[in-house]
């Protein structure tokens, strides 16, 4: 059975929930406010849910926070690769969800925002694997290099999946542009794809991304409540969305993620694959706080709800 090997940050979460945002200097009272394992976590969460065996190859820290991460991945059945740092804490992230559900977040990188190359050779990579590389882990200093190296130089049949995020937001950048070739899954949301390649629409953002990336990559760019887009070879195909009443997006696009890396591990196709992705997206957004993918029979009940038997 392959593995997910998740590379990127993951952090702490405190979820406010508001009407809407202060302007600047003002401030506002919040409906809820809790501390949840967020980030990297997300992502991760979402794979051991469905089905695929997870294991964390990030930095964890020493303290409050170091301590909620590695209690909420141990209770999800993550397995975490790397000892505790003895320095520095977990990083912390204030995300807060207005009425409309959209979501805004103030981050701060604790010890996850390090790594060394003897980290990585930790858990070994095997054929058939998957290893996920955030846009984030890009902007770290202390771990972007030696973590584009290690990616590079991954054996032939290890699938590397790659998440922009929101601040990586070109191709030009020397890190990115050794990271490219080696990319096997391309997954973001549409303001992403749009910022990353200067295109006007999907059908746009999807072609110039082709001119990126190798001719065999999977592209998945999601488009909110109408599902996603998903591109190999130059074949565009829509798969469409479920329709919810939606309270938070926080967490949504992780959920999308994990849940379709773990349709393609257990070999279905990419439509396939999205359509679960999309459904399992779909109930994330109906829930509060930034872990919220379904499991596997959650996502089988709402496509069979949707689509029938």
């Amino acid at each position: 059975m392959p593995k997910l090997l998740h590379t990127g940050q993951v952090i702490i979460d405190l979820v406010m929930a508001v009407d809407e945002l202060p302007h600047s200097g003002g401030d506002v009272l919040a409906q809820s406010a809790r501390f949840e394992a967020g980030g990297g976590f997300n992502v991760m969460a979402a794979a051991q849910r469905n089905g695929l065996p997870v294991v964390y190859l990030g930095r964890h820290g020493k303290g409050r926070f170091g301590d909620l991460a590695r209690e909420a991945m141990k209770a999800e059945g993550i397995r975490i690769g790397l000892d505790q740092s003895t320095e520095r804490d977990t990083g912390v992230c204030v995300a807060l969800t207005e009425a409309s559900a959209e979501r805004t977040f103030i981050s701060y990188i604790g010890a996850e925002g390090e790594l060394t190359a003897e980290d990585l050779t930790s858990v070994p990579a095997e054929a058939g694997d998957f290893v996920y590389v955030s846009g984030y882990s890009l902007l770290q200093g202390g771990k972007a290099q030696v973590l584009v190296d290690w990616v590079v130089a991954l054996p032939d049949g290890t699938k590397v999946v790659f998440d922009p995020g929101p601040l990586v937001d070109s191709p030009d950048a020397p890190l990115m542009k050794a990271l490219l070739p080696r990319i096997d899954l391309w997954t973001s949301n549409r303001v992403e794809a749009l910022r990353f390649t200067g295109a006007k629409d999907i059908d746009e953002a999807l072609n110039r991304l082709a001119d990126h990336l190798p001719t065999e990559v999977l592209t998945v760019v999601r488009d909110g409540p109408q599902g996603c887009w998903i591109s190999l070879r130059g074949d565009h195909q829509h798969v469409p969305g479920f329709k919810v009443v939606a309270v938070d997006s926080n967490g949504a696009g992780d959920a999308h993620a994990g849940v379709f890396v773990t349709g393609l591990a257990h070999g279905l196709s990419a439509v396939e694959a999205a359509l679960r992705a999309n459904a399992a997206a779909a109930l994330a957004v109906t829930r509060w706080g930034p872990a919220t993918s379904p499991g596997t029979a959650e996502v089988d009940a709402l496509i069979r709800e949707t689509y029938g038997a």
